[in-house]
């Protein structure tokens, strides 16, 4: 058995979850559910970041203790993993004393290696970003290109990290994909920052009496440790970086680090230097997801089209939304999330695709077989085409290419409701055709493979339609994509419809 240890970027709770942070939550749990049923022992952590600027002046302005703020809205990420069905294993939290006690070990241990030392530092910070940013990253205005704000002027005594020193080896490891990333516009975009002139060291912390809430330097009370060490860490002290026990050793190097691709050069630049600084091994790969738009624009209060991805949960049920999601957007890049678009979804995929599957085969074989599962058939007219459709979901999950899966289950609903269309069971049934016992058994055996195929995208929707073809989705695993696997009879029995029509 292999292992697979993933994680999402832990959210910032500076503010409650938006439709970008639903969109790398669903893509991350549909990924765990993929390997955990091709059988591999799958860890998914993710978690929230409490500390930062934005949080302690958010909670200023809002006039709330900063601790209380910072928990009012970490509780907020704690229920999404029920409202979105999220498989994860674990939920950390960076004020928690398991995490403080690795990143302070994982600071110490890069300080002893002679990486971390005291200067001086004098630059443009963007408090949006968290961070320090060169001239030559701002816009034509002299903005962050981000959050098209102008940057504060800071000079401070604070501590860096020697990220120069591991400029060379990042780039190698990036360029001969010791760290994978995908997309590979995402690789070449890294490979251009670091560039000829190398990484930069970075600054590593503030000064308390500017930055009370967070992680104190060790050794250095009238310091706390920046954002890069504080919160990139998350990634092993979930695992148990400060005893380095069992756990750590099963799941760390990470598998794969999910993430925006806002926040990719910290991901590939700065957290690769800590951890080949404190000589621990380094994560396999990063999938880079890019930015939902509303009806064709970033998402702005001022505009009105800020997308509440737990309102449309609420409206239209879990689903629905995760589907949207994972088929619509494209998994790599940027996407719209529009109401219109999501309705005709909504109507031509689930409900008239899928939902309309199920009720017809059902509903046929309650008719015209006594509502139990025919004698097993071999397949044909359906087998090699189903097959093949298999074949290519799992390399849409292998290549980080979830919508393209979405789509081959999609193929498949078409390839069932093809075949009625083309094979007549009304007729058969008219006719006494013996061959109409072997076509549902064909299209029955179909949705058996549409249930395990939907577990990791659709979980909610594969129990259900499970439920209706006689069968149990627990214990089902990738090995069941075999042929014959509906025994003959098993019970069928229709249920409410799966998707109804949206008539808006």
């Amino acid at each position: 058995m292999s292992k697979f240890y993933l994680t999402t970027a832990i959210a910032y709770v500076n503010a409650p979850p938006h439709v970008g942070h639903a969109l790398e939550f669903v893509q991350a749990d549909a990924l765990a559910r993929y390997h955990r049923l091709k059988g591999d022992d799958t860890y998914f952590l993710t978690g929230t970041d409490e500390h930062g600027v934005k949080v302690y002046e958010t909670a200023k302005k809002a006039g709330i203790p900063v601790q209380d703020f910072a928990e009012k809205n970490a509780k907020i990420y704690e229920s999404l993993p029920e409202i979105l069905n999220l498989s994860n294993d674990d939920f950390i939290k960076t004020s928690s004393e398991r995490h403080k006690a690795g990143v302070k070990k994982l600071w110490k241990k890069m300080f002893n290696n002679g990486d971390i030392y005291k200067g001086v530092y004098k630059g443009k910070y963007c408090v949006g970003c968290e961070a320090f940013i060169p001239d030559k990253d701002l816009d034509e205005e002299g903005h962050c290109p981000i959050h098209k704000t102008e940057p504060k002027i800071l000079e401070e005594e604070n501590y860096f990290f020697r990220l120069s020193e591991y400029s060379d080896r990042i780039k190698k490891a990036v360029e001969n994909d010791k760290l994978k990333i995908i997309p590979l516009s995402r690789k070449n975009e890294m490979l251009n920052i670091i560039g000829e002139e190398g990484l930069h060291d970075v600054s590593f912390s503030r000064p308390k009496e500017i930055l009370p809430w967070g992680i104190e330097v060790p050794d250095d009370e009238s310091q706390v440790m920046y954002v890069w060490c504080d919160a990139l860490s998350n990634y092993i002290t979930a695992v148990g970086y400060e005893s380095e026990g069992e756990k750590f050793k099963k799941y760390w190097p990470c598998d794969v680090h999910v993430i925006g691709k806002d926040i990719l050069r910290f991901h590939a630049g700065i957290w690769i230097g800590m951890l080949m600084s404190a000589e621990l091994a380094l994560p396999r790969s990063i999938y880079v997801h890019g930015f939902v738009t509303s009806e064709g624009h970033k998402m702005s209060k001022s505009l009105g089209n800020v997308i509440d991805p737990l309102e449309y949960v609420k409206k239209y049920g879990l689903d629905p939304v995760r589907y949207f999601l994972l088929r619509e957007i494209p998994t790599t890049d940027d996407g719209d999330f529009n109401h219109e678009r999501f309705v005709e979804v909504y109507n031509s995929e689930l409900a008239n695709g899928l939902g309309n599957l199920l009720n017809r085969v059902v509903m046929m074989t309650e008719r015209y077989v006594g509502g139990k599962v025919p004698e097993l058939s071999e397949g044909k007219g359906i087998l090699n085409e189903l097959e093949e459709l298999v074949g290519k979901y799992m390399v849409g999950f292998e290549k980080f290419d979830i919508k393209n899966a979405c789509e081959i289950i999609i193929d498949i609903v078409d390839l069932g409701n093809k075949y009625i269309d083309e094979k007549k069971p009304w007729i058969m049934a008219k006719e006494d055709d013996e061959e109409l016992s072997e076509v549902l058994y064909n299209l029955l055996e179909l949705l058996r493979f549409v249930v395990i195929l939907l577990l990791p995208i659709l979980p909610e929707t594969a129990d259900k339609v499970a439920e209706q073809i006689g069968i149990k989705v627990e214990g089902l695993s990738f090995g069941d994509l075999k042929w014959g696997g509906l025994k003959k009879g098993t019970l069928i029995e229709k249920g409410e419809a799966l998707f109804p029509r949206l008539e808006e």
